[in-house]
Parts: C-alpha cells; structure tokens; sequence
C-alpha cells in the first residue's frame, strides 16, 4: 500500500500541490483504498469457508508456511546478524525457552529474557563504541509524534473527495486485499491444526470490519488475523494477551508513544521472537499435514523465495549511491546483460501475486499426490485464469492486475507464455487422469525413516 497506492499518489500529488496538500491528498486516497478493501473482504467473508473445505490442508498451510519460514523468520534474521553478540544472545534463549520449552533461571518469561539480555548487552556495546549506532537513527524526535490530534480531520468526511482518485489504483488495492483474505483462511487453518476452530466465514467478517472501522478513523494499512496462532498458544497466549497487545497497541497509536518503542527497543533484542513465530508456524504445518503432503508444503515456499530476492535485489539497484553513478533503477537493469535482465524479469514474475501462486501450487501437487489429476487440472487451469489477468505472475512491475488488451506486446507474450504452460500442465494431467481410469496405478505409499522413534 505504501510503496504502489500512497508514494505514487504523493508523488503525482506534488506536480500540481504543496508538500502539505500532495500529502494530505495521498492521505485520503489511502483512506478511500481501505474503506474499498474492507468491502471486498465483507464479500470475500460469504465464500471463505466453501474455500476452506475444497483446498487441502496442504494448500492452506503451504502458503501458510512460506510466508512464516521464508519472509517472517528470515527478514528480522538480517537485524539480528547485524548486531550478531547481542541479537544472537536473545536468539539462543528464544530458541532454548520457546522451542526447547526450557524454563529460563527464576521462571523469567523466555521473551522478556530474551529482551533483556540481548538489550542489555546491545546498548553496553553501543555506549561503549564497540559497534555503532544505526544510521539514521535520530533522523526524527519521537517526542513530536506524542499526542497527535490531526487524525481528527477525518470525521470532516472531506477524504470521500478523494474516490474518484483513488480508483485507478484498484488493481493494485484488490490483490492486496484477496491476500489478506487468503492469509486469514489459512490463519484458520492453521488455528484448527493446533486444535482450536474457528468459523472461517466470522474471521474473515471481523477482518472486514475492521478494516472498515480503520478506514472510517483515518487508517490507510489493512487489518488482518496476524499469523502465528501455534507459536502464540505455546507462548500461553489466550485472549487477555490479545486484548493487552490490542491495548497496548491501540494506545501507541492514540497517544503516539510508538516512536520511542522505535527508538528505545533494539531490533536486534527482539526479532528473534519473529524467528520463533516463524519456525513454530512451519513446524505446525508439517505436524498437521499428512506425511505425504510434506513436498506439496515445501513447493508453496518456493515463489515467496522468488519474493524475499526481488525484495533484496530491488532495494540494491534503487541505492541511492548506485543511481548516482548508473542512474534510475530502470535504466540499471536495461544495462544488464540479456541473461540477468531475464533473471530479473523471472524473479519478479514469480514474486508477484505469490501468496496465491503458493496456495495453487501446494493444492495442485496434493492433488496429485492423492491420485486426484482431474483435480489437480482443474487447479492449473485457475492458476491459467489468474495468471491472464495478473492476479499471478502480473508481468508489471507494480504487481497490478489488467486486461490483457492494456498491455503492451511485450507483455502480452510474457503473460500468454504462462497462461499457456499451466493450460498445458492441465492438458497433460487431464490425459494422465483418463489413462488412470484404464490403468490405475498403485497408491502412494510413504516410506517410514529408518531409525524414526
């Protein structure tokens, strides 16, 4: 939302307004970018438990799990490395008390342990100039973001204005929206395999409202169930903890005491819970997935890896200190041999739309698994349906979805290649599913290791 619906309108805001108005305008449009998500989740609520009971388990948990082991686990672990004495201090007693279930000396909570001794160790070596300071950490004054007031404006309702404005951003506002509704059936999902179930249709509705609610005061980021229900039920989190985290939360918000959280709390302290949350949410998935569907989990990680290296490879070529010497990024990669411009192209091809693309992937290969090709087919052929209007695999840069008749050439082929290889992925299993019938072959058999106890 930040970076493809508020910067670009800021940006094109600034042509014509102040800096103050262009941001105010920016504003608004992302308001009006929240109220209309919210509405396509209240409609996304009425199918969401149809969708949870025709895609396997494998599916809903495989996407599930590339988003836990590969973006949640590994981003906060690049912090960590950062500051390796005291980030890894934190980790090991993560990793002891929360994974191991190890009780910390003086029965200290294995997270605030981990706070305060990765805490304590990272400003000893700050203060002591042993490492240095982040750069840019006193870039602003967290005392002027206390009691912020201007929020207010928005009961004024001037921000409808913006609606017009904001509607050609819908195809990068809708993707962004099935997302989250994808990640809160599998949030689901992943409830009912550490034995709590939920109505999928009511999560889905209070993830709708909610996110209308924070539409209706001002909020441009959607709301969504956070995922990490087994790693916070061993936590022995319940609903006081999520009614304190609301509250606390909520307040840093309403008072405007986040910026200090920011500033006082090092990152290096306390990400390694983000790689706890990460680890027990891909452990449960394979713990409440049939043994068999173990490869199905393990494909659905493969295009959030494509993600989690567009991300890094995107960042590198929009240095600051690159583009001043080659110029925009654009222009860097045109530089580029045709080898690694195709690399470059694959890699945020496959990143785009990749929550859905693992989801499809993980299901199909289940299916196939179960002997159920016919299925599996009919999984590449919506896969085929949404690659052609760029729900996956979107050929733009900006993840966005089209009509295939708003792109140019180029991009026509590229989004007609893909199209084409998962209708013949259909085709071919298809053809395999009527062989079968004639000439059945055994079932799937998983080989036990040996030596498992």
């Amino acid at each position: 939302m930040v970076f493809f619906v508020l910067g670009p309108a800021y940006s094109a805001a600034k042509e014509t307004m102040s800096v103050e108005q262009a941001a105010m305008h920016a504003w608004h449009i992302g308001i009006c970018a929240l109220l209309i998500s919210g509405l396509f989740k209240c409609v996304c609520s009425l199918g969401s438990n149809w969708i949870r009971r025709v895609v396997p388990r494998a599916g809903l948990l495989g996407s599930l799990t590339a988003i836990a082991l590969v973006i949640i686990a590994f981003m906060p672990l690049m912090e960590i490395i950062s500051y390796p004495v005291a980030g890894m201090a934190a980790l090991a007693i993560i990793l002891t008390t929360l994974i191991a279930r190890l009780r910390f000396p003086f029965r200290i909570p294995g997270a605030l342990a981990a706070l305060l001794v990765g805490g304590t160790i990272y400003y000893l070596m700050t203060s002591t100039g042993w490492v240095p300071l982040p750069e840019g950490e006193q870039l602003f004054n967290p005392a002027d973001a206390l009691l912020p007031y201007e929020w207010f404006s928005v009961f004024k309702f001037q921000w409808l204005w913006a609606l017009d404005d904001c509607l050609p951003y819908l195809p990068i506002i809708l993707p962004f929206a099935l997302g989250t509704v994808i990640g809160g059936i599998d949030c689901t999902e992943s409830a009912a395999a550490a034995g709590d179930e939920y109505n999928t249709g009511r999560v889905i509705g209070v993830e709708a409202i909610a996110t209308l609610v924070a539409a209706l005061c001002g909020g441009v980021i959607q709301t969504t169930p956070y995922i990490g229900h087994p790693a916070y039920k061993a936590m022995g989190g319940r609903a006081a903890y999520t009614l304190a985290t609301a509250l606390f939360v909520g307040g840093a918000g309403l008072l405007g005491y986040f910026g200090f959280l920011y500033v006082i709390i090092p990152k290096a302290a306390i990400f390694p819970i983000l790689i706890f949350i990460g680890l027990e949410i891909s452990a449960q998935s394979f713990l409440a997935t049939p043994r068999k569907h173990y490869a199905a989990i393990a494909i659905a990680c493969l295009p959030a890896m494509a993600y989690l290296v567009n991300i890094f490879t995107s960042q590198l070529l929009s240095d600051p200190s690159i583009s001043q010497v080659l110029g925009n990024p654009t222009v860097i990669s045109e530089k580029l041999t045709h080898t690694n411009q195709l690399t470059l192209l694959n890699l945020r091809i496959l990143s785009n739309g990749f929550i859905v693309t693992s989801l499809i992937w993980a299901s199909s290969l289940a299916a196939i698994i179960d002997r159920r090709l016919a299925l599996a087919a009919l999984y590449f052929l919506i896969a085929g349906a949404c690659t052609f209007f760029g729900v996956i695999h979107s050929p733009l840069a900006n993840n966005q979805v089209f009509l295939i008749h708003q792109l140019t050439p180029e991009e026509q082929a590229i989004a007609l290649r893909y199209l084409g290889g998962y209708l013949v992925m259909a085709l071919i299993l298809a053809l395999w599913h009527l062989h079968e019938q004639r000439n059945p072959s055994p079932p799937f058999i998983v080989e036990e290791p040996v030596g498992d106890s």
